[in-house]
């Protein structure tokens, strides 16, 4: 590094010491003052810790999928045309079977809808979804004659990719009897619900959950008891109740996802039994069922989104010039001690100090004239001891290099 470079090092360093000195520390005038600042410093080091574990745990979690259990309100409902009881004198009795008017028919109503979360923001509300993007399949059976009604008493609708949402569905079928029908429902779980076979779901306790939930019932449950090999960790000794449902006594740890996938099911269906008697008006309101659904969570995953961009590069700047900020003032205040305490010491006594002060002037001048490193730089023992030589011109020299070194190096620390 050049001469010229050196002042340019200086300027760059950033101080970042926010802690105060031992001699302010320990002062007696400024101990309570000192304590509040420690204390504050202190609390400042716990929130940095705490925010960057969060920061940590958050990113952590939004590489996770983040699921709520949300209600999903089914509706039920029918209407009825063309029937006996509605019709009038001299009206109705012309049947055209073209268009269809004059048959009695019945029309059943599928819909659905997502109930929102109680006391939730508006901003945190997410754009509704419609009916069928909460459903895989549905399969309504209708319990009639296939030799009186030849149209089909089985209708299946199969979410397919692409396909253009829908708010309900709608099943019209002609008929005056009354009719059973149940309804199957398989629901889109987000993320994929599985249903545990009962030869691993009584051991680990659970009916339904995701394949990642199963595996980590299973490890945990294996932590509890202990499975894991004395000798060889990778191997787990499975007791009495897993080897009856693995049918193995030893397996390897990295083979359990694969193990754990025999016992992954499709989850059972929402069945919903619902009857149509077109002899009597239907009623006014619809049937309502609420059931249960897995989803991502959209607006937690949000909130940690706007945690980790709210941390931003600006942010971080502000708080680094507020912690330099922080640092100048401390070092001004110890040069400001020092400063008071080199007064207070002359205002007690004067003649003391400045005997003091020469004798500390005198050593750091035999320090700087004794140590040098060449013939003609250092002093002879003699030489000091005649006052003459104390009255040359190099004293004048030696204490104005000295001084401008002192205050060269504390205007340093202080940039």
């Amino acid at each position: 590094m050049t001469s010229m470079e050196a002042p340019r090092a200086i300027k760059k360093r950033k101080l970042l010491d926010k802690t105060l000195p031992n001699v302010i520390l320990e002062d007696e005038e400024f101990t309570v003052d000192s304590k509040m600042y420690q204390e504050l410093l202190d609390m400042e080091k716990r929130l940095d810790w705490t925010m960057t574990r969060k920061k940590v745990e958050v990113q952590d979690a939004l590489g996770r999928p983040v699921t709520a259990t949300r209600t999903l309100r089914l509706f039920l409902s029918h209407t009825v045309s063309g029937q006996e009881w509605q019709k009038t004198e001299g009206v109705g009795e012309d049947v055209n079977f073209e268009t269809g008017d004059g048959i009695p028919a019945w029309q059943l109503k599928i819909e659905g809808r997502l109930l929102e979360v109680p006391h939730q923001r508006s901003k945190d509300k997410a754009p509704p979804r419609k009916f069928s993007t909460f459903i895989k399949q549905m399969i309504v059976e209708m319990d009639r004659d296939p030799a009186l009604y030849p149209d089909g008493n089985i209708v299946e609708w199969l979410r397919r990719p692409n396909q253009e949402a829908l708010d309900g569905f709608t099943i019209r079928r002609t008929g005056d009897k009354p009719v059973k029908l149940r309804i199957l429902m398989y629901l889109e779980h987000q993320p994929e619900q599985f249903k545990v076979a009962p030869e691993l779901g009584n051991v680990l306790g659970i009916k339904e959950d995701t394949r990642l939930g199963v595996i980590q019932a299973l490890w945990n449950y294996i932590k509890i008891k202990n499975l894991q090999g004395k000798i060889d960790r990778k191997m787990i000794e499975l007791d009495e109740y897993l080897r009856q449902a693995f049918r193995v006594d030893v397996i390897e740890f990295l083979k359990l996802p694969e193990a754990v996938d025999k016992f992954l099911m499709p989850p059972d269906p929402i069945i919903l039994h619902y009857t149509i008697n077109p002899s009597i008006q239907p009623p006014e309101r619809p049937s309502a069922y609420d059931v249960e659904v897995k989803m991502d969570d959209v607006n937690l995953k949000a909130r940690m989104s706007n945690v980790v961009v709210n941390m931003t590069s600006e942010s971080s700047r502000e708080l680094t010039k507020l912690d330099e900020e922080i640092a100048l003032h401390v070092q001004s205040l110890h040069n400001s001690h020092i400063k008071r305490t080199f007064l207070r010491s002359f205002a007690k006594d004067p003649a003391e100090f400045v005997q003091t002060w020469l004798a500390s002037q005198s050593r750091d001048l035999e320090s700087v004239l004794g140590s040098g490193p060449s013939e003609g730089a250092t002093v002879r023992q003699e030489e000091l001891k005649r006052s003459e030589f104390f009255r040359l011109p190099w004293v004048e020299e030696a204490v104005a290099v000295q001084e401008g070194m002192r205050l060269a190096s504390r205007i340093g620390v202080m940039q």
